[in-house]
């Protein structure tokens, strides 16, 4: 089974709120909330491909440093098995915008779980809300 590298992220705003991408029609598992971010790619470390990814999917930019490992989520789907850490990010720069089409929500970490979310994420959840 091949195991897949995402990086994800809770962007946390002033009030202590985290965003949530809603997954566009067309991708798998479409419908469901789950942490901005998206593959690693080759010769990337976690960090720079999620740079990248809140560029292309949020029009935000953010640095290295301003990226907190805080946990991660290893979950076997049926046809590979998912890595995936997760930092926390409280500063970039920019407007948080939905450039792919995807909804966006910005969460209390205690509504968190009315979202419904790929099986990978929700053990994250309790995690996140308790370090809130």
């Amino acid at each position: 089974m091949k195991t897949l590298l995402v990086s994800a992220v809770a962007l946390i705003d002033v009030d202590g709120r985290v965003l949530l991408a809603q997954r566009p029609k067309g991708k798998p598992m479409e419908g469901l909330w789950e942490f901005p971010g998206g593959k690693v790619e080759t010769g990337e470390t976690p960090e720079t491909a999620l740079i990248r990814e809140l560029r292309e999917e949020l029009a935000i930019d953010t640095w290295e440093s301003c990226l907190a490992p805080l946990t991660f989520a290893s979950h076997s789907y049926d046809d590979f098995h998912l890595l995936m850490p997760l930092f926390a990010c409280r500063k970039w720069q920019g407007i948080v915008q939905p450039n792919e089409g995807q909804r966006l929500a910005w969460v209390r970490p205690q509504d968190l779980k009315s979202y419904p979310m790929p099986p990978a994420d929700i053990p994250l959840i309790p995690i996140l809300r308790d370090w809130l």
